[in-house]
């Protein structure tokens, strides 16, 4: 085996999820990939399109719910042409318009765009993000099928 491939096959599977914006539910997701499935695979947002600023709810609730600063970790709006080629790109939900990424998604989570609701509405939607990752993490760990 040549050593590109055999560095391919052994380095994590890179995890892209994505959204037109790049700034509150891919976030989300990268974030508790980084959490609570560093040791599986890699996790990267991108969007079609940025915003300046990370959503600040989202970025206020992560904290109060898992101690996580997204804006201190380094997270902001990128473009997928900013993030390494992954392996699994998940798209979020099309509820604001599915982006064109040039490749199918792998999955696609249906997840709406808690942006403008209230903190309930916001943590729903965190639940849903972080029960999405840990299926993922033993779907990708080998202990469960990719479906």
């Amino acid at each position: 085996m040549n050593v590109e491939l055999e560095e391919a096959f052994m380095r994590k599977k890179r995890v892209a999820f994505i959204c037109v914006h790049n700034s509150c539910r891919s976030q989300i997701a990268e974030a508790l990939g980084k959490y609570l499935a560093y040791d599986v695979f890699e996790s990267y947002s991108a969007g079609t399109e940025t915003k300046p600023q990370i959503n600040q709810d989202a970025v206020r609730i992560m904290k109060e719910l898992y101690g996580i600063d997204m804006e201190e970790n380094g997270q902001y709006s990128k473009l997928i042409s900013d993030i390494p080629e992954p392996d699994i790109v998940i798209s979020m939900g099309c509820n604001v318009g599915c982006p064109f990424i040039g490749r199918p998604f792998d999955d696609n989570w249906g997840l709406e765009d808690p942006t403008g609701c209230d903190d309930e509405t916001f943590k729903k939607v965190i639940k849903e993000i972080e029960n999405n990752i840990l299926k993922l993490k033993k779907q990708i760990g080998g202990d469960a099928p990719l479906e």
